[in-house]
């Protein structure tokens, strides 16, 4: 027995797969993703799987990463966190990945964390723009994304001076996402002498915010913060509109997309919201998004969005770092060469990113935009500090 065990522990050690460095091959690197393909994010997470999908397959067709090909695995949370973690298990355990890139939604990267990291798989840029992204500090989380916080705390003082606000109030998602918003606008406000006059949430997944902008309306509100994704913006501004009720409405990155004026229609014209990356229009005055976005239609039969940029540039920034990591890619060589990383800004507007080995986030600007004429359009530089 003890000489079959010492023979299969010699041929283990001879092995070339003995030591290596899962979801690395000679010829390939796997990369997972987790989207919301099904549930209320469906939009966004479609949209951003697309720009993955491009970057990879223009990557590949150059040759792929220091002789590597690129495969993208994709599973569905259905923006569900117990789905969420059944998807990690998949691609950490089964499909054997290198890397986690762009997961989807807060709740759902916290849950599925732990299965990637208990087997030494980097969290890589997740979708969702939440503290718990980069801290607690962890060798394995990088985000690219300024916090909700960060986002709501910074651009709130500034509209609050140039409205002349006297009463601002908040409705907001009770999650980890919503209470982001919530705490942002609180902490804004603190730096103005202020705080919020209202406060009311919903459950995630709601469709009726009547009650919710009939108490925003009796508290005089003017100036509400959004705590809210797609349809609950479309549904608060909307309702907002047909009771008479209309205050300067501030959202976050998260209500910044094509779908909020598509959806919601003329109703939408006037609200802001904070963001990061420009959304792609196929007419877009500036010729190497326009000639991007046009690409990205004929690819797909439908417009490109913000979050299909996201999902590009993520793929994109993993490549820069990976290639530099030459033939030897493992999660040790790919963490040293993040924490000395320096991303410039590219066509999308996105500004400069650095990261170290203590510090995780990118960077914490973002810029304010508003539907104007049925078209986000940016009306600030970047708010940092």
């Amino acid at each position: 027995m003890n000489k079959t065990l010492i023979a299969l522990a010699a041929l283990a050690l001879a092995s070339p797969f003995a030591l290596a460095q899962q979801g690395v091959s000679k010829d390939e690197i796997r990369i997972g993703t987790i989207q919301d393909l099904s549930g209320p994010l469906a939009g966004f997470g479609k949209q951003s799987r697309n720009g993955m999908q491009l970057r990879v397959e223009e990557i590949n067709e150059q040759g792929g990463i220091n002789g590597r090909k690129l495969k993208l695995y994709v599973e569905d949370s259905g923006y569900d966190p117990k789905k969420a973690v059944l998807a990690a298990q998949k691609l950490v355990n089964q499909d054997k990945i290198f890397i986690m890139a762009g997961h989807i939604g807060t709740a759902q990267n916290m849950a599925a964390m732990p299965v990637q990291f208990d087997k030494n798989v980097i969290n890589f840029f997740p979708i969702t723009a939440a503290r718990e992204m980069y801290e607690p500090h962890h060798r394995l989380k990088y985000s690219f994304a300024a916090t909700y916080y960060d986002q709501i705390r910074m651009a709130l003082p500034k509209l609050v001076k140039d409205k002349g606000a006297k009463k601002v109030c908040t409705i907001y998602q009770d999650d980890e996402f919503g209470l982001e918003v919530q705490r942002g606008a609180e902490a804004g406000l603190k730096t103005v002498g202020m705080e919020l006059a209202e406060k009311t949430s919903f459950k995630r997944g709601a469709t009726d915010f009547s009650s919710q902008v009939a108490k925003m309306k009796a508290a005089g509100c003017d100036l509400v913060v959004l705590g809210t994704i797609i349809r609950e913006t479309i549904g608060t501004v909307g309702e907002a509109r047909k009771t008479g009720f209309n205050p300067v409405f501030l959202g976050s990155s998260a209500a910044y997309t094509d779908l909020i004026h598509k959806l919601g229609g003329k109703a939408m014209d006037g609200i802001y919201a904070t963001m990061t990356v420009q959304n792609p229009y196929t007419d877009e005055a500036n010729e190497k998004i326009r000639f991007w976005a046009n690409k990205y239609k004929t690819k797909f039969n439908e417009d490109p969005t913000v979050f299909s940029v996201y999902g590009y540039m993520i793929i994109d920034a993993f490549a820069q770092v990976a290639q530099k990591a030459g033939a030897n890619l493992t999660t040790d060589s790919f963490v040293k060469l993040m924490d000395a990383s320096t991303f410039e800004p590219d066509m999308f507007g996105a500004p400069k990113m650095t990261f170290t080995a203590t510090k995780r986030l990118g960077n914490n600007a973002s810029r304010l935009s508003q539907i104007v004429d049925g078209k986000w359009k940016v009306v600030s530089d970047y708010l940092a500090q």
